[in-house]
């Protein structure tokens, strides 16, 4: 199938995908650039009712229609650190009465309203874990703890946001979840930018021998709860880690277990527009949310997409 191309005076060039069939049907990634099921689900059925979505490269600013039909798609991939609003309105149960797949990668990370001032407390994230494992299935949700913190702050100490992963482990063992995807903390500049207003704060980067010696230490709690660690784009700190060791690469857009979960055929590939040469494994999807268009308000410190807002460091 080849896409149709029109090209506008204005020079955005627009891909339809037209005429799929059951062999092509494609992953929607709900998304990486933004939280959608916090902050933007009106937006997202309004854009199926219509049977597609307009995605803005955000490198060129160029157009893509993506087909959005439950014919089209063979699952949607929702990603978020609050799925509060979604469940409140039951969008899951609407999609699956429209003939979607779902799956959930759910970001749970410890209560510490410094790094994430604007996510639910975190009893209220466990009991949203809850509901979506009892309603659509341990299997179809991956625990994210993500991303790993070291910072300091006034006095100069160096602090970690890990203290509450054993309760959102001992949870996640509770409901019968057995994969949880972990990283450090990348520092980008614009992070630098978002943090230069907080006095006496920075993040900080552990040395490897100590990344080696957290991730193993994570590795052999969660074993005796039957849960799998994966790290994300962690590429040399998982080859470093000893050969005994079960941790392994993960794919937060994971099409095999997809096919395994809902059957039919997916492309198996690796996304080449992601951080392959980092370490990432996910698997072929259409991203559908946009750095510019749909602001994250969760306003976390160390957020690569959100972009540096006066709001943020308070």
């Amino acid at each position: 199938m080849k896409p149709q191309i029109i090209t506008y005076n204005f020079q955005i060039l627009i891909v339809i995908l037209l005429q799929m069939n059951p062999s092509s049907k494609i992953v929607i990634s709900a998304s990486r650039r933004t939280d959608i099921p916090a902050f933007y689900m009106p937006w997202f059925m309004t854009q199926l009712e219509q049977g597609h979505f307009e995605v803005v490269n955000p490198f060129n600013r160029k157009i893509s229609i993506v087909p959005a039909t439950s014919d089209s798609v063979h699952t949607i991939v929702f990603w978020s650190k609050n799925f509060g609003p979604f469940l409140n309105r039951e969008y899951g149960e609407k999609l699956l009465k429209k003939g979607y797949h779902l799956f959930f990668n759910f970001t749970i990370n410890s209560d510490l309203v410094l790094l994430e001032p604007r996510v639910p407390p975190l009893a209220e994230r466990l009991d949203q874990l809850d509901y979506l494992c009892r309603h659509f299935g341990p299997e179809a949700v991956n625990w994210r703890f993500d991303p790993i913190c070291f910072f300091k702050t006034g006095d100069g100490t160096i602090q970690n946001n890990l203290y509450d992963f054993i309760q959102i482990a001992d949870k996640a063992n509770r409901l019968g979840i057995t994969r949880c995807i972990t990283s450090f903390m990348d520092d980008y500049a614009k992070i630098k930018e978002r943090i230069a207003s907080i006095r006496g704060f920075a993040f900080v980067d552990p040395p490897i021998n100590e990344k080696i010696d957290i991730l193993l230490n994570m590795e052999n709690a969660l074993t005796s709860k039957n849960i799998c660690l994966y790290t994300c784009c962690e590429k040399d700190v998982l080859h470093a880690l000893p050969e005994d060791s079960t941790i392994t690469a993960s794919s937060c857009i994971p099409n095999d277990l997809l096919v395994k979960l809902y059957g039919g055929n997916l492309s198996l590939k690796r996304d080449t527009g992601q951080r392959i040469n980092s370490g990432c494994d996910c698997k072929v999807s259409v991203d559908i949310g946009s750095y510019q268009d749909h602001a994250c308000y969760h306003n976390c410190l160390f957020c690569y997409a959100n972009p540096t807002s006066g709001e943020v460091a308070t």
